[in-house]
């Protein structure tokens, strides 16, 4: 079975074409800074690697580029578009309505965006790569896969919000949590590499950091804590948002600042986070311009680095006890600078960086703690599309 995944974020999108159940991986590519006149093409296959750097103002024409590469006589992969059998689609909100993978329908695409309220940045992303999709694939079945699904595991008293009670039973308003195919994909590994070295593997916090940022406390290979909630917002600061704020803020802003409440919205989800601290969203200008002595870059830095030791020591206490921490996503899988700063000065807690191995690109899972170090810190490159695509082929088989 040929199956296209598409994992549509915020400002990107990953994709790869993969013949299952081998788990072949026929193309992949990716396309970031979506929105940017700078934005980043590649696409991969066994003989051809093509990178580009070209302005794509939106997923749509992101999308029908990937398309057209794969069809393409001299460097395509699929000589029609009949040749795919499913698309999976990564889908980050799927609210209290969707607890598993689902083939697409109109009830399906309906309930997603119902949901945009709650998934602002990604929701009209994912329902925008399906609509696409249903055209250019238009004999495959259109498969979901819900990035809140794998924090269903979350125990009620960590997943419900100290509000009244009707809002839970009634609004479903409890915390959710997001990335989850990341966090389950990167956390299973973690604890087979772990067993397979004898080491302990029953806690373990995994920490995806891209545009969007979020840390998952995992006992026994479940989640049963996470730093975002509701929806994609708050926790960790990210790249345009704020990540947790006090809710005082936001009536300041609106009944002494005069603020509408979509004015808001827009400053929380958009203009914040590493965006509103430095003016840049991309945590690769960031460091540039930190380098270059920018002080507002550094302090955004550190802030950011902090916030995350903050929630290590929450879901520390959480887990009553720590075995590995997990580094995963664009910035968790590149940034060696982040990753030192965050295990700087975090010796209570285990953690002992071996700053010659921080430094080590690579793109396979490895260990970067010192040898004697009691807590292992892993690097784990996250791979949500093959995550994806077992989900698919197992729903569809």
């Amino acid at each position: 079975m040929k199956i296209v995944i598409l994992n549509s974020g915020s400002s990107s999108i990953k994709y790869q074409l993969i013949e299952m159940p081998a788990q072949t991986v026929v193309c992949s590519g990716m396309i970031d800074r979506i929105g940017l006149e700078n934005s980043n093409f590649s696409y991969t296959t066994e003989n051809n690697k093509i990178e580009e750097i070209v302005a794509i103002p939106n997923h749509t024409i992101g999308l029908e580029k990937i398309a057209d590469l794969l069809l393409d006589e001299k460097v395509g992969v699929i000589k029609s578009t009949s040749e795919i059998q499913a698309v999976g689609h990564r889908v980050v909100h799927g609210g209290s309505d969707f607890s598993d993978t689902v083939v697409i329908t109109a009830a399906v695409k309906d309930k997603i965006k119902q949901l945009f309220d709650l998934a602002p940045l990604h929701n009209p992303a994912n329902l925008e790569g399906i609509t696409v999709a249903e055209t250019i694939f238009s004999e495959a079945q259109q498969v979901a896969v819900f990035d809140t699904a794998f924090h269903q595991t979350i125990p009620v008293v960590a997943h419900k919000y100290a509000i009244p009670n009707a809002l839970l039973t009634e609004n479903k308003i409890r915390v959710y949590g997001f990335h989850g195919t990341s966090h389950k994909y990167v956390s299973e590994k973690a604890i087979a590499y772990l067993q397979e070295n004898n080491c302990a593997a029953s806690k373990i916090i995994t920490i995806h950091l891209g545009n969007g940022c979020s840390m998952t406390a995992v006992k026994d290979g479940k989640s049963i804590d996470h730093t975002l909630g509701f929806g994609p917002m708050n926790g960790l600061i990210m790249g345009t948002r704020s990540g947790d704020i006090d809710q005082s803020v936001i009536f300041y802003l609106v009944n002494t600042l005069g603020f509408s409440l979509d004015k808001v919205n827009t400053l929380l989800q958009k203009e914040s986070g590493m965006l509103g601290l430095t003016g840049y969203s991309d945590l690769r200008d960031i460091e540039a311009q930190a380098e270059k002595g920018d002080e507002n870059c550094r302090l955004a830095l550190a802030m950011n680095a902090y916030r995350i030791k903050k929630y290590i020591g929450s879901y520390t206490a959480v887990l009553n006890g720590l075995d590995a921490i997990v580094f995963t996503a664009g910035i968790g899988e590149n940034s060696s600078l982040i990753r030192q700063l965050v295990c700087t000065d975090m010796d209570y807690f285990g953690l002992a960086l071996d700053t010659e191995k921080n430094e080590i690109r690579s793109k396979q899972l490895r260990e970067i703690n010192l040898v004697n170090a009691k807590t292992k810190i892993l690097v784990i490159p996250t791979n949500e599309e093959l995550e994806i695509a077992n989900q698919v082929y197992d729903s569809l088989n």
